[in-house]
């Protein structure tokens, strides 16, 4: 049996190329492609229901990306030796790609679809997989008959030493100071997520133009594999929800001014929801029973469009939005630090109907995230948790676990905190920032990045400049090209706008950013202007915070612990463990520490000692010290007398080193008994006279240091 396999190649600027077959695995599902750079291979597969289910008022589309240890020749960590849950990266991986592909669906398509997408060899010199993902989904797509308005592609740009370069491998990632994932069609900005060292607008600008133009390639690839296979040339027939444009247009003539009005008045969140459901109420008592059973759905959906036209007309005309701001207002903030005593940080951050609550707790090394996956090695001594439980908007509903909109709004958070925390083993403390979501009316994500700017602060970690950060919103007029881009957007403005544009940044640049479009993409003269607005608010809301605290505590909470790092040679950290551990724990045992030992190459071992007393941790430190101190001959130290003989006393003079000092080098008049001048535990002052080269033990003199007392002349006769 042959296979009839067809593949496209795109040859990329850097002599890089990538290959996208079809035609040889996964031929039941709709749509499968692999796509290969290097060593790194992808499966893409795509399959979409062809019923509909009844009650979808939705896209019903799910997407799921999977790292196959085999793939790197590992195997799973833990008890069970299979792949389970998905990690946080593969979630976040899924999320990059759900937000490009979502937008390009029919509106009315309502049918069951699902893209799935395995790593399934994977090679740490080639491209990074979350830059191949993207073009694997949209090529699955491309060859099937699944009705999609693409190619779209996604590519991972960094900048190494002020060179773009698209897909980098792991070690060019590493290096960078911009790495950012793009989608984008053939025309259009599709999506924005990435991480960089407070650069400018035009740099990041520029990265995403760079993307574009490799985009461009992946794009036109796509279609001539299309073209190649004949069951994607006719996109099937599908089955959309009912729809009654007569009593979509009867329901507006009845609502649309008086949304108007309510939009145009400008409120609070309650009072508005309030006068649009007395509104909502007002247009069913219109209606007969029997009419409302029998149209309700439609009545519903009516209602929905009149609302969300009459507020984005009001916004697009009058240049006033729901809560009575200007576009570029951002809504009145306050801030409060030290609000959890116990803490080792925190603040409380408000912005308008939106508010969270950061917590922050210093520990050791032996606190820091460490995440071991297939494409992906890394220990973090710096991360941060998002919660976003019901509450806070007002709901009751089961909470069950973590879920990935609140892993991928931790992540952004995280991001744009990382490049000004303070890293490396000059700081060797792991911090752990929780933010929760205490009330959220739009723009949480961002609330958490200055609530934990704020507890940084607290806390006296010593960032380089405190970060902010705002979410932009769009609303756009295809037929007119009309817009207006909003600062700091309510979640009703996300919910009934086209974009949803997140940007954390310093006074002097951005740090991370993630742009969601919900239309067919974004000019870039929108993107520009969303950007310097988003500037803008990004610099006053740094000035708010200022007003509550405007740069770090010189000291951390009389309750935090402290740390303390310094290097020693590998060769004793045998002796600093003992026998199963023995020494180590004693000695945080006696001293209330906890010490940390890490290899860092076969000569440097770095040590750290963290805890609440400063007696304890120098204790620790002095006896480390003394361990790993090599004595010389003519040093002198003070010791203590462990053990008293009848010709001399055993001194130890540093920790684990004791020598032999005679009774003849205790004093310099004639001793007849050690216990007339030595107690047990007596500390004395000792000179190492001498080290046996063979057996390494010590000569110790206590006499040696002792004035010599002035010789006296015999009487004459």
């Amino acid at each position: 049996m042959s296979i009839q396999a067809k593949s496209q190649t795109i040859q990329l600027a850097d002599g890089k190329t990538i290959t996208i077959e079809t035609g040889k695995l996964a031929k039941q599902a709709d749509g499968s492609v692999v796509v290969k750079q290097g060593g790194t291979m992808l499966l893409a597969t795509v399959v979409s229901s062809t019923e509909l289910r009844d009650g979808i008022d939705f896209f019903p589309l799910s997407v799921d990306y999977k790292e196959k240890y085999t793939a790197a020749g590992k195997f799973p960590g833990g008890y069970l030796k299979r792949e389970a849950r998905p990690s946080e990266t593969e979630i976040l991986i899924c999320r990059l790609v759900d937000r490009a592909l979502r937008p390009l669906f029919p509106s009315d398509y309502r049918l069951d679809t699902q893209v799935m997408i395995q790593l399934i060899s994977y090679d740490e010199n080639a491209s990074a997989p979350e830059g191949l993902a993207g073009l694997a989904a949209s090529a699955a797509l491309a060859v099937s008959d699944i009705p999609f308005m693409g190619p779209v592609s996604e590519v991972q740009v960094a900048r190494v030493d002020g060179e773009f370069i698209v897909n980098p491998n792991k070690a060019q990632v590493e290096a960078a100071d911009i790495d950012m994932v793009i989608a984008a069609s053939m025309e259009n900005i599709m999506m924005v997520e990435g991480e960089m060292s407070e650069v400018s607008e035009e740099e990041m600008i520029e990265a995403i133009k760079v993307a574009h133009e490799a985009i461009k390639l992946h794009c036109q690839a796509q279609i001539d594999l299309a073209a190649q296979v004949e069951s994607s040339k006719t996109k099937r027939s599908y089955v959309a929800p009912a729809s009654n444009e007569e009593v979509y247009a009867e329901v507006k003539e009845k609502t649309y001014q008086k949304l108007y009005d309510v939009a145009i008045k400008g409120s609070s969140k309650q009072e508005r929801t309030a006068s649009f459901n007395a509104i909502y109420d007002e247009l069913k008592s219109t209606y007969s029973a029997e009419q409302l059973d029998e149209l309700g759905a439609f009545i519903s959906t009516g209602f929905k469009k009149s609302q969300k036209e009459a507020v984005r007309d009001c916004v697009l005309n009058e240049g006033v939005r729901l809560d009575g701001r200007a576009t570029n207002k951002i809504r009145p903030i306050w801030c409060e630090v030290d609000y959890l005593p116990s803490a080792h940080g925190s603040a409380v951050f408000t912005r308008g109907e939106t508010q969270a609550l950061t917590s922050l707790a210093l520990g050791t090394k032996l606190d820091a995230q460490k995440s071991d996956g297939v494409s992906m090695q890394r220990e973090d001594k710096f991360y941060l948790h998002y919660n976003f439980p019901p509450f806070s908007t007002g709901e009751a509903r089961p909470v069950r676990g973590v879920s990935r909109r609140e892993i991928g709004h931790g992540n952004l958070a995280w991001r744009g905190l990382k490049p000004v925390v303070p890293a490396g083993d000059d700081f060797p403390y792991t911090i752990r920032i929780v933010s929760d979501i205490l009330e959220s009316n739009g723009s949480s994500s961002m609330a958490s990045v200055c609530a934990g700017t704020l507890a940084l602060m607290d806390a006296g970690i010593q960032i380089s400049k405190p970060v902010s950060g705002i979410a932009m919103g769009l609303i756009y007029d295809q037929e007119t090209g009309k817009y207006a881009v909003l600062s700091d957007i309510l979640g009703d403005e996300d919910h009934l706008g086209d974009m949803d544009f997140k940007v954390t940044g310093t006074e002097d640049g951005i740090t991370a950013t993630q742009m969601d479009i919900k239309i067919d993409g974004l000019s870039y003269e929108v993107l520009v202007a969303a950007l310097f607005q988003a500037k803008e608010g990004r610099l006053h809301i740094l000035g708010e915070m200022a007003k509550t605290i405007s740069k770090p505590n010189e000291e951390f909470k009389p309750h935090s612990p402290r740390i303390i790092g310094f290097t020693i040679s590998t060769e004793f950290m045998g002796a600093i463990i003992g026998p199963g551990g023995k020494v180590i724990q004693e000695l945080q045992k006696e001293t209330d520490t906890v010490i940390v030992l890490e290899e860092k190459d076969s000569k440097i071992a770095s040590v750290s000692i963290a805890g609440n007393n400063k007696e304890g941790i120098d204790k620790a430190v002095a006896t480390i010290k003394g361990i790993t101190t090599v004595p010389e001959a003519g040093s002198v130290y003070k010791g203590k007398v462990k053990v008293i003989l009848d010709f001399g006393a055993i001194i130890e003079f540093l920790p684990g080193k004791e020598g032999l000092l005679h009774i003849s080098e205790i004093d310099h008049k004639r001793i007849k008994d050690v216990k007339d001048e030595l107690t047990e535990g007596q500390e004395v002052e000792i000179k190492i006279l001498e080290i046996d080269k063979r057996s390494g033990k010590f000569k110790l003199s206590r006499k040696a240091l002792l004035p010599k007392p002035e010789r006296t002349e015999a009487p004459k006769a």
